[in-house]
């Protein structure tokens, strides 16, 4: 039963074979399967070890589950921090001409299977509602079994399902194409880009451009991730050249964008949760570490010399307001928008720090305006990195913050 291309992608349906009869033959096999019989035919190995994994999690076969459905407001905090709307154009783009017709819907579902975005023909997506195929919904195995958004997640490579492919029998009108998207910078899974429609429209090409297409947004990512570390280049040479002694700037992932009396690399070893300050750091040892505008500067420590705290300075000036940050080895400056002006003020006004609500509340008056609350401080945060800190928002340890 199983078909594959020279690219090593395994379409459902090979050309030329006829979906029907495929269909019929999967169906057998299906039956079998749920009964414990022998099966007419083997199924495909991705389709095999997904099933295994779904019986293993007892995922209903006769109605799956809405479980984990997130709301509206969950859905816009995710799509701001998934690092997927910067590619959603070129998805878009790049697979409008399979859902022109009104066939099919395009899919873009979180790192978790949630579905962040969909779009196509009115009657289809009427057709996905009544699978709870919407916005919010979680498609991960463990919730609706095998599916091209979930078994793409868990195999971690472009997977086609077809008809009684799908573990749950109401999904078995139905045929998807799903290709994971990578954070080039991590490694790590952001997302699943799928086209899915009636099973009638099963094409095999549909999985390669899916593929394409996932692979061209990763490039995109790429190319936005060598502007960013250009632009943190562009702030750090000139600090690292009046630096005495080795330094090194980073992103917030420890990719590296200049050095100073260290030896090239590539990549530096940080931990996730870094804060200004004195640290150890595996690949240097004892470090001071001062932000950058979307990153760090990270200094080899002098034992005779005492770690110095940040200073975050927000002035005002004929030209708005400036906000200069400096550190032992020099300062940058940057000048926020009004919005971002006001959160920084409001947070250098509670040390303490805020929640989302209590955030809205201080900003707007009423407590239920989180979904601009955090969107608001996800892009400060690309901007300002380590000054800030969540849960609860404030800046972080190790910063001192003055308002003029």
């Amino acid at each position: 039963m199983a078909t594959s291309t020279p690219a090593g992608l395994e379409p459902a349906v090979a050309a030329g074979d006829d979906p029907r009869q495929f269909a019929a033959v999967l169906h057998a096999v299906y039956d079998a399967a749920m009964a414990g019989d022998k099966p007419p035919a083997r199924p495909r190995q991705v389709i095999s070890d997904s099933w295994d994994r779904v019986l293993d999690a007892g995922v209903d076969p006769d109605h799956g589950s809405l479980r984990n459905r997130i709301g509206t407001a969950e859905v816009a905090s995710r799509r701001s921090e998934s690092g997927l709307h910067a590619v959603l154009d070129e998805l878009t783009r790049g697979l409008d001409a399979v859902i022109a017709d009104g066939d099919n819907i395009l899919v873009v579902a979180d790192a978790h299977g949630h579905v962040l975005w969909r779009s196509g023909a009115n009657r289809v997506l009427h057709r996905a509602d009544r699978l709870g195929f919407v916005e919010g919904a979680c498609w991960a195995e463990d919730a609706v079994g095998t599916n091209a958004i979930g078994t793409a997640l868990q195999s971690g490579r472009a997977v086609q399902v077809f008809s009684a492919e799908h573990f749950v029998r109401t999904h078995h009108t139905w045929t998807c194409a799903g290709a994971p998207i990578r954070n080039p910078r991590t490694g790590s899974v952001l997302g699943v880009v799928d086209v899915s429609g009636p099973a009638a429209t099963i094409h095999p090409t549909t999985l390669a451009l899916v593929d394409t297409v996932a692979r061209l947004a990763e490039s995109q990512l790429r190319d936005h991730h060598r502007r960013v570390l250009d632009q943190l280049r562009s702030v750090a040479a000139p600090i690292l050249a009046r630096t005495a002694g080795p330094a090194i700037a980073v992103d917030t992932d420890g990719w590296v964008a200049a050095v100073e009396s260290v030896a090239p690399r590539s990549r530096l070893t940080i931990p996730r949760q870094l804060h200004p300050g004195r640290t150890h750091l595996t690949d240097l040892g004892e470090c001071d570490v001062e932000p950058l505008p979307g990153g760090w500067l990270i200094r080899v420590a002098d034992a005779d010399r005492p770690s110095r705290r940040t200073r975050v300075s927000i002035d005002s000036d004929d030209a708005g307001t400036l906000i200069r940050v400096s550190g032992a080895a020099g300062s940058w400056t940057h000048r926020p928008s009004p919005r971002h002006d006001e959160i920084l003020r409001v947070l250098a006004a509670h040390p303490g720090g805020l929640s989302a609500a209590a955030l809205s509340t201080s900003l707007f008056g009423v407590d239920d305006r989180t979904i601009t609350v955090r969107a608001e401080i996800s892009r400060l945060r690309r901007r300002f990195g380590g000054l800030l800190a969540a849960n609860p928002y404030r800046f972080s340890d190790g910063v001192d913050v003055h308002l003029g």
